[in-house]
């Protein structure tokens, strides 16, 4: 079987402010996506529509397998760390005055103990500052009991004028 020779067509210009011919030839490549890369047969048909649009897309090498930043996991699994092959010896510990009354012997838990499996405490957090309240202005009827009502002003009445005659008065 004889292999077909192939172009490798890349989407490298927006097609906003160009006509819609151009568009769908853009579209008839099988471009969806701008930057895109496609294979096509090295025909004379898709050569004739890459030459109608050749500042819109253009012939590229055959592309790499995967961008360099799809092989950065989001985030690194460490698998667990082995148990030990043998666990060690058992030491005979230190008894100090305040053994737990019934505990064997070599599992003796004492305060000292105690004390470096207990937790570390938090940090302290600094202690905020307390601002004091702004009183929220009143609201509905609270607001209505509260405030008096000022005098409104006059408006200034108009002068009277002479009455222009009418014209029933005309006749």
């Amino acid at each position: 079987m004889t292999e077909k020779a192939t172009i490798h067509i890349k989407w490298v210009r927006s097609g906003i402010g160009f006509t819609r011919r151009q568009k769908g030839a853009v579209r008839s490549l099988g471009l969806r996506r701008l930057n895109q890369i496609v294979e096509r047969e090295d025909t004379p048909q898709n050569r004739g529509l890459v030459a109608s649009i050749p500042h819109m897309v253009e012939i590229v090498e055959k592309p790499a397998k995967s961008p360099a930043w799809a092989a950065i996991p989001e985030y690194l699994v460490h698998p667990k760390p082995a148990p030990p092959a043998e666990p060690p010896a058992a030491a005979p510990v230190e008894q100090d005055e305040q053994t737990v009354v019934g505990a064997p012997s070599l599992v003796a838990v004492t305060a000292s103990t105690q004390e470096s499996v207990a937790p570390r405490p938090k940090a302290a957090k600094p202690a905020k500052t307390e601002k004091p309240a702004k009183a929220a202005p009143a609201k509905g009827k609270a607001a209505k009991v509260g405030k008096e009502k000022e005098p409104e002003k006059k408006k200034a009445k108009p002068t009277a004028k002479a009455e222009k005659p009418t014209k029933k008065d005309k006749k």
